[in-house]
């Protein structure tokens, strides 16, 4: 179920979205990188830790401010939630579309969790670097700039990162939310620390060969994209050269013409 990658650091994989969450374990307590879905979700994972540990969770990090990342946090109440600040803001402008994205990815089956969620935001917000103490082990938090969202955090512990959805396994990165045209440079900066297991927030462990192949294949988006908003390049043409599917490279240039405008 756990799978230890470093000593004291595991990651916990889900089917539902491949979902992966993290774990340090120090002497001082435990330490969870994202909550899961909901708090059905988050009381598995809590019910899980105890098979691991009989160690209280004092910490959580949330990744991003997506829905699948963040709707377990109410079953930590007694841990210190930290997350960029931009995660803390968005959480509390406005619920109802996070519930509402929820609802479409969910399984009808499952929706009632949805609804049974009390949305809790990171109490504990920092802009650039903060870092945990743990007992033993030192956790490192950085925001590199905007990528997948605008709160997009990698936290480091023992040459493992959890990059959270700044990279993903086996499909391509989602742009909904995305400032596609900063993301290769987010994931630059957030290079030289990297490793050498890196944990994206869905999917299967990648290298950092896989890392900088995605890394590539976002800058060969970005230059499509500022040929179609400054020098006239034919949209639909760069769409179809696109070194992602169609459909993710429509939400890319729409992204990147909304906050070109803005």
């Amino acid at each position: 179920m756990f799978e230890e990658l470093a000593e004291g650091v595991f990651r916990r994989h889900y089917p539902f979205l491949r979902i992966n969450v993290g774990v340090v374990i120090g002497t001082h307590g435990v330490l969870v990188v994202d909550t899961r879905e909901s708090e059905d979700a988050a009381r598995e994972l809590s019910a899980e830790l105890g098979s691991l540990t009989a160690k209280p969770v004092r910490w959580v990090i949330n990744t991003h401010w997506h829905w699948d990342h963040v709707f377990g946090n109410a079953l930590f109440p007694d841990a210190a939630i930290w997350g960029h600040r931009s995660c803390r803001r968005m959480l509390l402008a406005d619920p109802e579309p996070h519930y509402e994205d929820a609802r479409r990815w969910m399984p009808p089956e499952r929706r009632d969790e949805i609804e049974r969620v009390r949305l809790v935001a990171p109490q504990h917000t920092f802009e650039a670097v903060t870092s945990i103490d743990v007992g033993g082990r030192r956790v490192e938090v950085t925001y590199h700039g905007r990528g997948h969202t605008d709160a997009d955090v990698v936290v480091r512990c023992g040459g493992v990162t959890f990059m959270g959805d700044l990279v993903e396994e086996g499909k391509s990165p989602e742009m909904g939310d995305s400032y596609p045209l900063e993301w290769p440079a987010t994931l630059a900066a957030a290079r030289p620390g990297a490793g050498p297991t890196v944990v994206p927030g869905h999917g299967d462990l990648l290298s950092l060969s896989d890392f900088d192949d995605q890394t590539d294949r976002l800058q060969r988006v970005a230059v499509l994209l500022r040929q179609v908003l400054f020098e006239g390049r034919p949209a639909e043409e760069a769409v179809r050269r696109g070194p992602i599917p169609e459909l993710h490279m429509r939400k890319a240039l729409a992204r990147a013409r909304a906050s070109h405008n803005n």
